[in-house]
């Protein structure tokens, strides 16, 4: 089920207070007003703690460094008035005595009232006497066909074209990546030769190694190693010669699964890292460590 789909059965259920955790506001905003669109147009409040509310100049600036007038807002409109209202960074405010009791009250009003309160945050951060009133919605991460299209509308933008193979590996690197990392990796590609090219997969992949690095927990380990390193292992590299083909787009159209997995088991010396690498180099993917005595550790773990 997508998160359109989820979203819209929630307004359609009337749940109140509905906690989407993204660092994807602005992504996450459209899909939002994409389902409003299709509920009738329903209107959409945003607020936040810098500017209060935004959009309605009548309303404009209500609730700025207030965040229980925030909620007062929606209390004081009449009961047939329909909204969504998008509280940004609210998570902050959550532990706060007042804040707390007033989303319990809201939380009863609104069941009968097409209303609902949508709480976005980078991190999920719910008190336990809210747990019973907030429904927790996830926004995944743009599919491979959202991250075509953001390529093909940079591409274009440049007068530069890739070709079917080319994008493909482009975009399963990018997969993984929000749509601003995204963005923001493929510009800097722009500003350093005026296009996209197909090496630009190295500068990818090295946002991924600044993204994973924030884990404390897996390490990144870049792969320049060539399947014709590996010696011996003919029926292995065959395999990974023929399925490295599913990743591709026509093979998703087909509805050709990606590979599940590979389990490399043996002694010493035999090639299983070397072949690991190949794998990462070959399939443009990154190659990850876990440290397992990390998960155990008094900080991480």
């Amino acid at each position: 089920m997508t998160f359109s789909t989820e979203f819209e059965l929630l307004l359609r259920a009337r749940s109140p207070l509905i906690y989407i955790p993204t660092t994807e506001e602005e992504r996450v905003e459209g899909a939002i007003a994409k389902v409003a669109q299709q509920q009738g147009n329903r209107p959409i409040y945003i607020w936040d703690f810098v500017d209060g509310y935004q959009g309605n100049p009548n309303d404009n600036g209500y609730g700025k460094r207030n965040p229980l007038q925030a909620l007062e807002f929606v209390d004081k409109l009449s009961p047939d008035v329909s909204g969504i209202f998008i509280l940004r960074d609210y998570h902050r405010f959550l532990e706060d005595v007042s804040v707390a009791r007033k989303l319990r009250n809201l939380a009863r009003k609104l069941k009968s009232e097409p209303k609902n309160i949508v709480i976005l945050s980078p991190q999920i951060i719910i008190p336990s006497d809210l747990s019973e009133a907030i429904v927790l919605l996830e926004f995944p991460l743009p599919t491979a066909t959202e991250i075509k299209v953001e390529i093909e509308r940079l591409t274009k933008a440049t007068g530069n074209y890739l070709s079917s193979q080319q994008l493909d590996d482009l975009i399963r690197a990018c997969q993984g990546l929000s749509t601003d990392r995204i963005r923001r990796v493929l510009a800097r590609a722009i500003a350093t030769h005026g296009e996209i090219r197909p090496d630009d997969v190295e500068l990818v992949l090295a946002e991924k190694r600044q993204t994973i690095r924030q884990t404390q927990i897996l390490d990144f380990y870049p792969a320049k190693e060539q399947i014709t390193d590996i010696g011996g292992l003919d029926n292995l590299k065959e395999w990974l010669l023929r399925r490295g083909g599913s990743f591709s787009d026509r093979a998703r159209q087909y509805g050709l699964p990606y590979p599940r997995g590979l389990l490399l088991v043996g002694i010493q010396g035999t090639g299983k890292s070397l072949t690991a690498k190949a794998i990462s180099h070959h399939w443009y993917l990154p190659l990850l460590r876990l440290d397992v005595g990390r998960l155990f550790g008094g900080l991480v773990g």
